[in-house]
């Protein structure tokens, strides 16, 4: 089991963090599903990744028929688990296309249900075909299908469309603090599309706005306010890899108090997402 263990541990965990959006439940369910594999037969371990893998997505699922109950008496809006990713691959990146480990991508997925999501996730991230698909989730093969289709449909993805986000470098992150060092109203709403979103989440530990934030010239004003008060209170930020792209990291001391995800449009800022709960930011 052991070497089961290392062979699979990392394709696991992907698995279960794309499905849960969250790293601290996804390193749960692995453990959990490898002490349950320890009392099973061999001879049901023939073909051990199927079978591990359908063990931790149906772990997954039944997770988040609770999980979406806490959701719904959550404060403010909920947002995915951040984890910190070296720039060099991993044996957690290297099992999935790196595009598809952004932050971006994970707050995508928050808008299908859960059967939605693993089809979306077997197929799209960890690239298992139909029939395999079908078997790790007990359903027919069109009926995959269909799911997938509706999954893209609700992420505004089209079957000829590539999942890619663009790429936000060391480059654009600088720029970002730039403008708000600069402390220029008119720098900064350049800097942004004209239906910029901006999304934190607090879950009522850490202050943060309780509603998603629209349209650039609130955005704008909103950014600058609150790093004036980051300023003042001896915050500091750090460029970090996180979730396979370049991000923010808020640090009081050593201690980290937020993480910061851009997400671009042609060249400007669509959605700015911010994770200020406590709880979210042990894995960066």
């Amino acid at each position: 089991m052991e070497e089961l263990y290392d062979q699979y541990r990392a394709l696991l965990f992907t698995l279960a963090y794309q499905l849960m959006g969250s790293a601290v439940d996804a390193e749960d369910a692995v453990q959990d599903v490898f002490m349950k594999a320890c009392v099973v037969h061999p001879e049901r371990l023939e073909e051990p990744k199927a079978y591990l893998c359908k063990m931790v997505t149906n772990h997954c699922l039944n997770l988040q028929k609770s999980a979406r109950k806490k959701r719904e008496m959550y404060v403010g809006p909920w947002l995915p688990e951040p984890i910190w990713t070296p720039e060099e691959d991993t044996l957690e990146t290297s099992v999935v296309r790196r595009d598809l480990l952004s932050y971006a991508m994970l707050v995508l997925l928050e808008k299908l249900t859960p059967t939605e999501r693993a089809v979306f996730v077997l197929r799209e991230a960890l690239s298992f075909d139909y029939p395999e698909i079908a078997e790790l989730l007990g359903k027919q093969e069109a009926n995959c299908r269909k799911l997938m289709s509706r999954a893209r449909n609700k992420m505004g993805i089209s079957e000829k469309e590539t999942i890619a986000a663009e790429a936000v470098d060391l480059e654009w992150v600088y720029e970002f603090l730039t403008s708000l060092e600069q402390g220029n109203v008119d720098h900064m709403l350049s800097l942004l599309t004209e239906d910029v979103m901006f999304v934190a989440d607090g879950g009522g530990k850490a202050i943060a706005a309780l509603r998603p934030i629209h349209m650039r010239d609130h955005v704008a004003h909103f950014l600058l306010d609150g790093f004036k008060k980051t300023v003042q209170g001896e915050l500091r930020f750090e460029a970090a890899s996180m979730n396979g792209e370049t991000g923010l990291v808020l640090r009081s001391g050593d201690e980290a108090v937020g993480a910061i995800f851009i997400q671009l449009q042609r060249g400007k800022f669509a959605r700015i997402f911010v994770v200020r709960n406590p709880d979210k930011l042990t894995w960066i």
